[in-house]
């Protein structure tokens, strides 16, 4: 493995071709947070409301379908357009996958990548083992809370929820959150946060098992076993059955969030986003 992930496909490929897809989630993500401000900040309503519950240009609603769930386990009934507003999140990750949701959307993700970023310039090398169902433990956690209590109880902590509060009305203590997130990550283990503990990462996981946008290891004959692509992934277990080739090829673990590191830090250019009904792979020699 290369000191720095990532070096060989810069010094063979260029800067901007091993952080492409890098580039394109933080456009995504600053541009979703964006669309959400400059309404309440600037009085230009493309999107109003917030992650949770929102819409569109005054016709197209979105609801996240987690929020649904958890208020009808709290015994609230959604309405009409919070069901359609669901039905279209849950259509568009079952197609893009579900975790997609976390790498392309979800601001916390900055901060988590930030983390693993300062980790690997700090080489702090602290890696308490956690559990990576623990984030289903806790999904299904919230959804006790909320039929027990009748609350929506995971949004008053959601740091996604607080993030967005706290940019229009101050971090406060959206402040602390973050940070917390970040000192787990950074002293106690890589990706704890989005890796082992979210439960939001969890639900939507389970909207892209048979996702059809997928990574895919097509050109599987040129790996080098450099294993950046295993340095970089925050969910490196998903790299190693396409890498045997298994699964023809293709990242079937629906725990992949379609990121694009692997495709970024790959000299050899081994991977590449495709569909699941693709079976065309290079076997290794």
């Amino acid at each position: 493995m290369n000191a720095s992930p990532g070096q060989a496909a810069v010094e063979r490929n260029g800067w901007w071709r091993a952080h492409r897809w890098l580039m394109a989630r933080r456009t995504s993500q600053v541009s979703i947070i964006a669309l959400f401000l400059v309404g309440p900040l600037f009085q230009v309503w493309l999107i109003k409301g917030n992650l949770s519950s929102s819409l569109t240009l005054g016709i197209v609603p979105l609801s996240d379908p987690y929020v649904v769930v958890q208020s009808v386990f709290a015994g609230i009934v959604p309405t009409e357009t919070m069901l359609i507003g669901a039905g279209i999140i849950v259509a568009f990750y079952m197609i893009v996958g579900g975790r997609a949701y976390c790498s392309w959307v979800c601001p916390v993700n900055m901060v988590t990548d930030f983390a693993d970023w300062l980790r690997q310039r700090l080489n702090i090398s602290a890696n308490t083992r956690l559990r990576r169902n623990t984030r289903f433990w806790i999904l299904g956690l919230s959804l006790l809370v909320a039929l027990l209590t009748g609350v929506i109880a995971w949004e008053l902590v959601n740091p996604v929820s607080l993030v967005f509060r706290g940019l229009l009305f101050g971090m406060g203590s959206a402040g602390f959150v973050v940070a917390a997130i970040l000192l787990i990550d950074l002293l106690v283990s890589r990706q704890a946060w989005c890796g082992h503990l979210c439960p939001v990462g969890a639900f939507y996981s389970l909207l892209g098992r048979f996702s059809v946008v997928r990574v895919r290891a097509t050109n599987r004959a040129a790996c080098n076993d450099c294993l950046d692509c295993f340095a970089v992934c925050p969910e490196p277990q998903v790299i190693r059955g396409p890498l045997k080739g298994e699964t023809g090829g293709m990242v079937a673990s629906s725990q992949c969030t379609n990121c694009g590191r692997c495709i970024d830090v790959c000299s050899e250019n081994v991977f590449n986003f495709g569909s699941r009904f693709n079976n065309k792979v290079e076997a290794r020699s």
